[in-house]
């Protein structure tokens, strides 16, 4: 995978914890849990992604 498509990824993640830090400052009234469970699926997988692919460059 290119550079490229990484860097994006990785702003793209970093974009989405920090609305999950932003959401998660808010008084539990506040929070948009659907908004939340999302983001923090989104993040996981994302991060994930980003985990698999620098191992694989690791190792390739």
């Amino acid at each position: 995978m290119s550079k490229e498509v990484i860097f994006i990824l990785v702003i793209v993640s970093m974009a989405i914890w920090i609305t999950v830090s932003r959401e998660s400052v808010k008084s539990s009234k506040e929070i948009n849990w659907r908004k939340m469970i999302t983001l923090l699926f989104a993040g996981s997988l994302s991060t994930l992604v980003i985990i698999i692919m620098h191992f694989q460059s690791l190792l390739f």
